[in-house]
């Protein structure tokens, strides 16, 4: 619902711009991620577009960029068993 709130309120000539990483959502089990449903219901309205980056995309310290790889390579091996 705050979601939606904060995008129902863009006025005339705005941009907004809403960052978030759909790995590290830290809500309770059961409860929706208005970033994760946004993308889904919005995907195709005009107007609204949704960058996504990946590992090579980190700009950090190098151990940064290795240690999501490392996740990722996890997760990947995870749902494959």
């Amino acid at each position: 619902e705050q979601m939606k709130m904060f995008l129902t309120r863009i006025g005339i000539g705005a941009k907004a711009v809403i960052t978030g990483d759909v790995t590290q959502i830290d809500l309770q089990r059961g409860q929706r991620s208005g970033l994760i449903e946004a993308r889904l219901i919005l995907q195709e309205v005009r107007g609204i577009a949704f960058t996504e980056f990946q590992s090579e995309d980190v700009v950090r310290h190098p151990l940064v960029a290795r240690i999501v790889a490392a996740y990722e390579s996890h997760s990947q091996r995870s749902e494959q068993a």
